[in-house]
């Protein structure tokens, strides 16, 4: 690999960058290993954000890469499309244990964008199946993020990332979102106000007619938007909502499953259970693109009882890669090997305490966690809004720490292996940074 700085960076469009801020001074990294990257100058840059909330185990596990190193040498490439390979369906066993069976089948993508985007077709595809094809609409929430794709724009809630591209998909609806400043700041785990919010799912119904609804999407914690925890009891009660009217609820656990809050995903930590579950990032560790949706089995059910021939017309050429499913199988192996949950629990404490001292600091308005998650919210420059968690990311990359920002919050998610040093090391250099800010 090279690991001196390109000749030129004029080819590359950056996804969800300032391109022409970042190229005036880029910020390169040329290998990772445990907790820690290295930029192109040879400085050690601690992990705050496991990539993009993708690598849970530490990056450069050597199970993981392995697995991927073997099976590009044994299989390369094998289609799924009326034929397969072993490592697609071990897999699917697998997540299947992982989900303490509480799911019956997987279907595989590539990215969590893709996993909404199947998980939707599916939700309209099952209501035509059982006979109720007037169940069209989808309904979402303010501040979702559901990826990029047509259908997980038009779910989602970030005005920023809709605004651009027409009118979307119609036939959708939007829940309020949970994030109340000023009577939730400053919440550890669930906050208290809220729960009634989810009943604004009643008045969408009213409005449309429960025979038109054939899904609501939501994250169980909101992570590209801030995170946004959901008030004590809003879960459950849209579970309950849901059912009542045999509408689909969606789990998009693409960021929060695989260990993010301590638990395999977040619908064991609520102790709710989603009919449909999609699922990316920490799938593979971040070393390979995959996602999957996690499907009912009675949903499964609905589409085996039509005639014989191709069930569900969706899919991707590269849906249950060998290599991806080779580092899936690894990354299973890795979590259990080394108990990354367990630890993961044993730091929940320890690291809720570090990001609630910040309390104080200036321009800090809000702090919010859950499992090894934060959100520190920054009160915004006057007329530059995201302006100021911007240079809290240029100053901490400076500093040696990589931190994510979203507007003018800061969203911290390290890989689950931290110990009690890195979180010192993470916020003792955070600290720093917050104090000098304009």
């Amino acid at each position: 690999m090279n690991e001196s700085r390109p000749e030129s960076m004029s080819a590359f469009w950056m996804p969800f960058t300032n391109n022409r801020d970042f190229k005036a001074d880029p910020r390169l990294l040329v290998s990772a290993e445990g907790m820690y990257y290295k930029d192109v100058d040879g400085n050690q840059i601690l992990d705050g954000t496991a990539g993009l909330w993708c690598v849970p185990c530490g990056h450069a596990q050597p199970k993981i890469v392995s697995a991927v190193s073997e099976m590009v040498k044994q299989l390369d490439f094998a289609p799924t499309f009326q034929m397969g390979h072993p490592a697609a369906f071990d897999l699917a066993e697998r997540l299947m244990d992982y989900t303490n069976h509480k799911f019956g089948h997987v279907f595989y993508t590539n990215s969590g964008s893709e996993a909404v985007d199947t998980a939707l077709k599916i939700a309209l595809a099952y209501h035509k199946a059982r006979g109720e094809g007037g169940r069209t609409r989808l309904i979402g929430r303010e501040r979702g993020y559901h990826g990029v794709g047509f259908g997980g724009l038009s779910v989602g809630g970030i005005g920023p990332n809709r605004k651009h591209f027409g009118p979307l998909l119609t036939g959708v609806d939007h829940l309020p979102h949970t994030h109340n400043l000023l009577k939730n700041a400053f919440s550890r785990g669930e906050p208290d106000f809220g729960v009634e919010l989810a009943d604004e799912l009643e008045r969408l119904v009213a409005l449309h007619d429960a025979s038109t609804i054939a899904a609501v999407i939501i994250e169980p914690v909101s992570g590209s938007t801030g995170v946004l925890v959901p008030p004590k009891g809003y879960l459950k009660r849209l579970r309950e909502i849901c059912t009542k009217h045999g509408i689909l609820l969606i789990f998009d656990e693409v960021i929060t499953g695989f260990g993010r809050l301590t638990t395999p995903f977040a619908a064991d930590y609520f102790d709710v259970e989603p009919d449909l579950m999609t699922t990316a990032k920490g799938l593979t560790n971040g070393v390979i693109p995959m996602g999957a949706v996690f499907s009912k089995k009675f949903i499964h059910d609905a589409f085996m009882e039509a005639p014989a021939g191709i069930e569900l017309f969706h899919g991707y050429t590269y849906s249950g890669h060998p290599v991806a499913c080779a580092a899936a199988l690894a990354t299973l192996d890795t979590f259990q090997d080394q108990q990354i949950l367990e630890h993961a629990k044993g730091m929940q404490a320890y690291w809720e305490d570090a990001v609630h001292a910040l309390k104080g600091l200036p321009h800090v308005i809000d702090l919010r966690t859950i499992g090894l998650i934060a959100g520190i919210e920054l009160e915004p420059i006057p007329g530059k809004p995201g302006a100021r968690a911007y240079q809290a990311l240029k100053k901490a990359f400076a500093d040696g720490i990589l931190i994510r920002t979203t507007g003018d919050i800061i969203a911290l998610s390290p890989p689950l292996i931290l110990e009690k040093q890195h979180i010192d090391e993470l916020f003792g250099k955070l600290t720093n940074v917050l104090k000098n800010l304009d």
